[in-house]
């Protein structure tokens, strides 16, 4: 019955469907008197007196010609009836894209085909790389760090109880395919000296959808269907935890926020509790991954959680995917000092098992000495790339310019996207992976 509420009044559809229909009778009588069926006898005879009354003559191959004539007609009207019919629709679901119909079906109907990239990390570093990577494909699954206990998120972490929504927001508004108004609206942080001062909203709307939904897994995908999302963000884990440190002194530190205060070396990173259930979406999502992709960002407080989470760092040993690591450009004061290439690898794979690097991107642009001035006021370095004891390591890599430097250095989300898509389908089994065991430039 519901096939009826098409004829409602007002719905700009019956006019369209009655020239459709007529359109198909039109196509159905020439056809019939193309193929002069018999029993179209009296059409064929009234065209005879009228062509005989005309001409004093009849030709039969008449017929056939006013049959093709009559097809074309029919076809004509039935396009026009079926788009205006689309069009009808159009208008009412994309008033303000109707032109970008043909386009945003192209777009969908590519990044739909393009490879399951799986991207492991949390912070700025992971959503850099989203907005690179949805314009590749849509197939995308972010696994993000749920151990950050700082700022808006620590906040709604100790006052409601859910795991930390900030770094789960970034990545949201990242692969948002949606107006600007509403990235806006996500990222917008409240002033004053309010209760709400410091929150942002998208942090606040993840908080009440997980409260209306009763589930993370539940608001992140209800929130992703608000923001048009290519891909989908999952938490690598649903339960509070806490990331401490442990120093090459002895010493711990307790909770992700405060390891980069002390300023000293790590030597290990470490949850509690020791052991912390996965979420089972992020470990099917690594597991049937063409590539997963381990950062950009900070290495022991964005990469290292998902690491020590039960499951993830087994699931991506036997995951059969190209592994991918995204070196810093820059070391970070207080977590990785003087550290070059091979370290934050070899830092990765000391916490995850051999295996869950396969190989390296790694930047080789030049930094001006401007900025390297203006970083080592803070006390942060350009990292070298040590390709040596990258290979002796067992990791293949490639240096490329994979960066933005405006006012401050940052990963550009098309040249990472432009060099991992090159990586993986160059990576894939066939294609000549051996050559990456050695230095790549691009």
């Amino acid at each position: 019955m519901h096939l009826l509420k098409w004829l409602y009044p007002g719905m700009k559809f019956k006019r369209w469907l009655l020239l459709f229909s007529v359109g198909v009778m039109l196509v159905s009588l020439g056809l019939a008197l193309v193929f002069n069926y018999k029993y179209l006898d009296l059409i064929e005879e009234a065209i005879f007196r009228a062509v005989y009354l005309w001409k004093g003559s009849y030709n039969y191959m008449f017929t056939t010609l006013v049959g093709i004539a009559v097809v074309v007609v029919g076809i004509g009207l039935m396009l026009i009836a079926t788009r205006f019919v689309i069009r009808s629709v159009i208008m009412v679901l994309l008033p303000d894209n109707s032109e970008r119909l043909v386009d945003i079906i192209y777009e969908k109907r590519r990044l739909g085909k393009g490879p399951n990239i799986a991207v492991i990390g949390g912070g700025h570093g992971l959503s850099v790389l989203l907005r690179g990577i949805k314009a590749a494909t849509s197939n995308v699954s972010a696994v993000v760090t749920v151990a950050d206990d700082g700022g808006s998120s620590g906040r709604l972490r100790e006052d409601l109880g859910i795991i930390p929504p900030g770094d789960l927001r970034n990545c949201l508004v990242a692969l948002a395919d949606t107006e600007p108004l509403m990235e806006k609206l996500f990222q917008y942080r409240f002033k004053g000296k309010s209760e709400l001062a410091g929150h942002s909203f998208g942090n606040l709307f993840i908080a009440a959808m997980t409260e209306v939904t009763g589930d993370v897994e539940t608001a992140l995908r209800e929130s992703s269907k608000v923001l048009a999302v290519k891909g989908e963000v999952l938490p690598a884990s649903k339960e509070h935890v806490r990331l401490d440190a442990i120093m090459d002194d002895g010493s711990v530190v307790e909770g992700e926020s405060h390891i980069p205060e002390v300023h000293k070396h790590i030597r290990r990173v470490k949850l509690f509790p020791p052991h912390v259930q996965p979420v089972q979406a992020a470990l099917d999502a690594l597991m049937h991954a063409d590539a997963i992709i381990l950062g950009p960002g900070s290495l022991y407080t964005s990469i290292m959680p998902n690491l020590l989470v039960d499951g993830v760092a087994e699931t991506l040993r036997k995951s059969k995917a190209v592994k991918i690591y995204i070196c810093n450009v820059m070391t970070q004061p207080g977590e990785t000092d003087g550290y070059t290439a091979s370290m934050h690898a070899k830092a990765i794979l000391d916490h995850g098992g051999q295996g869950v690097i396969d190989y390296m991107l790694v930047n080789n642009a030049p930094i001006s000495k401007e900025m390297q001035a203006y970083y080592a006021k803070e006390g942060a370095y350009p990292v070298e790339v040590d390709e040596e004891a990258i290979n002796a390591l067992g990791i293949g890599f490639l240096k490329a310019d994979i960066i933005n430097e405006s006012d401050v250095i940052r990963h550009d989300p098309q040249k990472l996207c432009r060099n991992v898509m090159k990586m993986v389908d160059g990576l894939r089994p066939g294609n000549g992976s051996d050559h990456y065991m050695r230095s790549r430039h691009n």
